[in-house]
């Protein structure tokens, strides 16, 4: 699964760049300002960078061409109240791909990683949308109506992709994978309004943990799914978890 880190002093501000990434198949990671940010970086391998310009103690110029002193391969994204002249050519000095205006525009994101990126965040056009309005935990100034129906479109085109990670995590006997992929899922699940189906996924991944992976468990969450998302083409989801 590939990960992204976060960077940006504003909590609010990490958790909707946070929420698009997580809709998009990543493992987000968070950090409040370079130093943690550089921690994080020195444990882990990171696909992505995500960085507010304004950080406290250094700017997010400087942290991203620490990363790449230090031989960081991330893809680096530079998000700034004020992306003048200036700031596009400094952060296009440093290795980053783009600059995009603060507050973020959700969806220049969404297009920047299906431009940009591989794996499950690239995803092509999406066919399927289910209007949700009730979303509690994004409801907040910078997630239109508009964006929250988008954000869905987005969670029901991934969910083939899901299912197919924990299913193929289940055949080859990876249970921490299994585990993984499901707590993946059971967080979007959870963000975009289907608390059912992020209920399974948790129990699910618990079992994982455990060792355990119940074929009947991944058959009853691909047919919840099916359900609750209304999907009428069950060719969308396939069956993905049979034979496991």
């Amino acid at each position: 699964m590939l990960t992204a880190l976060v960077v940006d002093p504003s909590p609010a501000a990490r958790r909707r760049v946070g929420v698009l990434l997580r809709l998009g198949g990543w493992h987000v990671v968070q950090a409040a300002d370079a130093d943690q940010a550089l921690r994080i970086a020195a444990s882990r391998d990171l696909d992505l960078v995500v960085t507010e310009v304004d950080l406290p103690g250094e700017t997010g110029l400087s942290l991203l061409a620490r990363l790449r002193k230090g031989g960081s391969r991330a893809r680096l994204l530079v998000i700034t109240k004020n992306p003048d002249e200036r700031i596009r050519a400094a952060a296009a000095g440093v290795g980053a791909l783009a600059c995009l205006a603060k507050p973020l525009d959700p969806w220049a994101l969404i297009d920047f990683l299906r431009c940009r990126a591989t794996g499950p965040a690239a995803q092509g056009p999406v066919r399927h949308l289910r209007v949700i309005r009730e979303v509690e935990d994004l409801h907040d100034e910078d997630v239109d109506a508009d964006t929250m129906d988008r954000l869905q479109e987005m969670y029901v085109s991934a969910l083939p992709h899901r299912l197919s990670q924990i299913a193929d995590s289940a055949r080859s006997g990876d249970a921490m994978a299994v585990a993984a992929a499901a707590q993946t899922l059971a967080g979007a699940s959870g963000q975009l309004g289907h608390p059912a189906i992020a209920m399974l996924c948790q129990e699910i991944a618990a079992e994982a943990r455990r060792g355990v992976v119940s074929q009947v468990r991944l058959m009853e969450l691909q047919d919840q799914c099916l359900r609750t998302t209304r999907i009428t083409d069950r060719s969308l989801a396939g069956p993905v978890l049979a034979g496991i």
